[in-house]
């Protein structure tokens, strides 16, 4: 397991170390936020924490909060973690409160998501990287 998946658990635990978390990880490939999820729910359940996870497809706020969040925190007796994946609609501005803490993936020149808890950078699967949001080192094709 990486030390950037390990340290992003450390990191969401000591925020929120107990009851039911709502963390997201999202980015421009859906497909690529579900490996990511995979990764960061390894992290966390190999400390111990319970982990359910959910992949939305479009990231549909609606959807979300009447299928997966609801229900999710009707039940806030259990202590557990849910890691919803996805595109980058769960970080849109009216979706980004839904999340305790939230992970953004990304490859090559694709632009951070600056209102992420976490900066990943996967372009190499093997070596993933932690970035902190710094509009000084932003790629050329965000237009910086």
């Amino acid at each position: 397991m990486s030390e950037v998946w390990t340290g992003i658990a450390e990191e969401f635990l000591h925020l929120y170390p107990m009851s039911g978390r709502l963390l997201a990880v999202a980015g421009a490939d859906a497909a690529r936020s579900r490996l990511v999820a995979d990764e960061v729910a390894a992290a966390l359940a190999s400390v111990g924490q319970t982990v359910e996870q959910a992949h939305s497809i479009d990231g549909d706020e609606k959807t979300l909060r009447a299928e997966v969040i609801t229900p999710f925190r009707a039940d806030a007796a259990r202590d557990r973690v849910l890691i919803v994946s996805g595109p980058a609609a769960l970080l849109s501005p009216s979706a980004r409160g839904l999340w305790n803490f939230t992970v953004w993936q990304l490859s090559d020149d694709e632009p951070p998501q600056t209102a992420a808890s976490a900066l990943v950078d996967i372009t190499d699967s093997q070596r993933p990287a932690r970035r902190f949001a710094d509009y000084c080192a932003l790629p050329s094709s965000y237009g910086a």
